[in-house]
């Protein structure tokens, strides 16, 4: 099998990746496996998702130069159940198995297999708890009487047809008035009046 090692340290106090490399590089020798890159992101935090050798290693995998890939710590990879998921998501997509040395986990086995669909759910689970919690800040602003959505603008018909007809220019209505060209459009088609008559249309 050929595997592609992945190691990463915030930052190089007291912190050497090739202890991760190292132990990485045995293991794949005991399974006999053949390691065929190694990708090392030195002085990067794990909450940043862009990083170069991980954007890297994703570029090659998504071009199956590996088989399989290998970590010597979930949070090496990602620090948050839903990039990891993402990740492993994308890996099981290509074909490619993975790999986490301190969590014995390798999904190529059965019980890897179980330990990705519990992540799988517990990320649903997190997703789901973060649309409750925004339904329930959104129930309780109603209660409160505040209101939600974007604010209602209001167009003065009238004064559009007035200068559209002493030839200024739908954008420099748009300006003076402070909205946009579309806008103006919508309030000439959707609340025509006939000439003379004050009206200001309320738009959303």
């Amino acid at each position: 099998m050929k595997v592609a090692i992945y190691a990463r340290c915030s930052t190089l106090n007291g912190q050497d990746p090739t202890t991760q490399t190292r132990e990485l590089q045995e293991y794949c020798a005991r399974r006999g496996w053949t390691v065929v890159g190694e990708y090392v992101d030195v002085g990067i935090s794990g909450t940043k998702e862009k990083r170069p050798e991980l954007d890297r290693l994703m570029a090659d995998a998504h071009r199956r130069r590996c088989d399989a890939v290998a970590v010597w710590r979930f949070d090496r990879m990602a620090r948050s159940v839903s990039h990891l998921l993402r990740v492993l998501e994308t890996f099981r997509a290509l074909g490619i198995e993975f790999v986490s040395l301190s969590e014995q986990i390798d999904t190529s086995t059965p019980v890897g297999k179980m330990v990705f669909t519990i992540l799988g759910s517990v990320a649903e689970m997190e997703r789901q708890m973060i649309v409750e919690r925004v339904r329930a800040g959104l129930r309780n602003a109603v209660a409160k009487g505040k209101k939600l959505g974007r604010p209602r603008v209001y167009v003065d018909c009238r004064r559009i047809r007035s200068q559209r007809s002493a030839g200024v220019s739908w954008r420099a209505i748009a300006k003076e008035m402070g909205v946009g060209v579309p806008t103006l459009y919508r309030a000439v088609e959707r609340y025509e009046i006939p000439a003379g008559t004050v009206a200001a249309s309320p738009l959303d």
